[in-house]
C-alpha cells in the first residue's frame, strides 16, 4: 500500500506487538462473503518482505511479537502439534533477523492452542515453547462470538460462553505452568466474559486485543453511539484486574464500525478513534496500554506509516514517559522482549 504522509516523530522508538504473517494466495476462493473475509483477501500474502516494506515507510520499529492467525500449521503428526508449525515459522523468521541490520521481526510470539483439550493443552503448549527456541510468550484462543451470525459470518465458529466453559477453563489453568500469557479476542458485548476470568485466575497475564473491539457490524450498524456506554463500563472492569493489559489498535476492521477509513488521513483518523482510545488510557494507565498495528487487517483501511501517525497524534498530550510506554514499553515488558528498545542499527 502506498504510503500518504511523512513519518510523525521518526525516532520514537516502536515495538509493534500484533501482526499476523500468512501466505493465504490458494484461499483466495474462499476469502469472500464476509467482510472481514473480504478485508484478509486484499492482502494474501503478507510474510517478513511485505511487513518490512510497511515498516520501511519512516517510524523506528525496533521490534515487534507475531501474532497466530492459523498459517503455516504442520500438514501432518497428531491435530494438537499441527498449530506448533505456525511458532516454529515465526521463530525461523526470528533467526532470520540479522542483529544490527534492521527490526527484530517475531522478537515475541503468541502461539494458538486448542482450549477444548483441557487439561490435554499441556502437549501443545511443551511443543510449542520448545519451538519458538524462548521466544513463545503467550497463546491466544478466539472466543469472539455474537447471537447474531452475521456478525461473524464463516469466521463465527465458537459457542457462546466458551471462557466460562469448565474444559477451557482446565486447559487456561496450564498458561501459569509454563510462564504464558492468553491474548483474548472477544467482541465488545463480551468482555464481562474476560473481567470474570481475569478474576478467576488472577496471576495469569491477559491481554485484550483491540481496544475490546467495539463493534459496528451486521445489527450492530449504526450503534456504536448507543453502546459506547457499555464498552467504557467494561474498559473501567478491565482495568480494576490488574493482570489484565490492553491493545490499542485493531479499530481499522470492517468489525469495529469504525474501519472506512480508506482515503482518511492520520488527523481525521485520530479524531475517529479518539473516544475509544483516550478512555482505554484514562483506565489503564499507559503502562498497561500498547499501540498495536493489527497488519495486515487494518492494513485495508490505511498505510503503516499513516496508522502510527494517527496513535502519535492521538498521544500528543501525555507526557514522554507515558508515550514510551505506549509505542514501546508496555509492549516490551508484556511479550518480555529483551534487550526493550534496541536501537535496530546497533547490535542486539
Amino acid at each position: 500500500m502506498a504510503t500518504r504522509e511523512v513519518a510523525l516523530d521518526p525516532d520514537l522508538p516502536i515495538v509493534d506487538p500484533h501482526h499476523h504473517l500468512w501466505d493465504l494466495a490458494a484461499h483466495l476462493a474462499h476469502l469472500q462473503g464476509h467482510p472481514l473475509l473480504e478485508t484478509v483477501a486484499c492482502t494474501p500474502r503478507y510474510l517478513a518482505p511485505e511487513l518490512l516494506d510497511d515498516i520501511a515507510g519512516g517510524h523506528r520499529v525496533v521490534a515487534t511479537a507475531h501474532m497466530e492467525c492459523g498459517a503455516h500449521y504442520r500438514t501432518d503428526g497428531p491435530d494438537e502439534l499441527k498449530p506448533v508449525g505456525e511458532v516454529e515459522y515465526a521463530a525461523r523468521v526470528a533467526e532470520a533477523c540479522e542483529p544490527g541490520k534492521g527490526p527484530r521481526l517475531c522478537a515475541g510470539i503468541v502461539g494458538f492452542a486448542d482450549f477444548r483439550l483441557g487439561d490435554g493443552i499441556a502437549r501443545t503448549l511443551e511443543a510449542a515453547v520448545e519451538a519458538g527456541g524462548g521466544r513463545l510468550r503467550g497463546v491466544r484462543y478466539m472466543a469472539a462470538h455474537d447471537a447474531d451470525a452475521d456478525v461473524l459470518g464463516p469466521t463465527g465458529r465458537v459457542p457462546a460462553g466458551v471462557l466460562h466453559d469448565p474444559v477451557f477453563r482446565r486447559a487456561f489453568a496450564q498458561l501459569r505452568r509454563f510462564d504464558l500469557s492468553f491474548d483474548a479476542w472477544v467482541l465488545e458485548p463480551q468482555l464481562a466474559d474476560v473481567v470474570d476470568l481475569a478474576r478467576a485466575f488472577p496471576d495469569t497475564p491477559i491481554i485484550v486485543d483491540h481496544t475490546g473491539s467495539p463493534v459496528g457490524l451486521a445489527s450492530y450498524r449504526g450503534r456504536l453511539p448507543e453502546r459506547y456506554a457499555d464498552w467504557a463500563a467494561s474498559m473501567r472492569r478491565l482495568a480494576a484486574c490488574p493482570n489484565v493489559t490492553i491493545k490499542l489498535g485493531g479499530l481499522g476492521n470492517p468489525l469495529s464500525g469504525l474501519s472506512d477509513a480508506a482515503g482518511l488521513d492520520s488527523a481525521a483518523l485520530a479524531e475517529r478513534w479518539r473516544p475509544y482510545v483516550l478512555h482505554a488510557i484514562e483506565c489503564f494507565g499507559a503502562d498497561r496500554c500498547m499501540f498495536e498495528s493489527n497488519f495486515p487487517v487494518d492494513r485495508a483501511a490505511v498505510d503503516y506509516v499513516t496508522l502510527w501517525n494517527a496513535f502519535k497524534r492521538l498521544t500528543a498530550g501525555v507526557t514522554t514517559t507515558e508515550r514510551h510506554a505506549l509505542f514501546a514499553g508496555t509492549a516490551a515488558r508484556t511479550y518480555r522482549i529483551r534487550p526493550a528498545l534496541a536501537d535496530p542499527r546497533s547490535p542486539a
